[in-house]
């Protein structure tokens, strides 16, 4: 089983992706969901995956970003 993680801030445009990519994997594909926003203490670990703005979907090591709804940085 794969597994990934798409992490959040909780803006609409975060939202419309979520709903719209958790409906276009495979059900095989585990997904996390972490809203930045109310976890704020996983920033790092988001940063330290690769993610540069959210939302971003990480799978494998790689790092998908989608759409742009804000900056990493500004997340801090």
């Amino acid at each position: 089983m794969t597994t990934a993680r798409f992490y959040h801030a909780g803006c609409p445009v975060c939202v419309s992706a979520e709903q719209t990519l958790l409906d276009l994997l495979a059900p095989e594909v585990k997904v996390e969901v972490v809203h930045l926003g109310d976890v704020p203490a996983r920033v790092a670990e988001a940063e330290a995956a690769g993610v540069q703005s959210v939302p971003a979907l990480v799978v494998d090591g790689q790092v998908l970003h989608i759409n742009f709804g804000a900056a990493i940085a500004d997340l801090k």
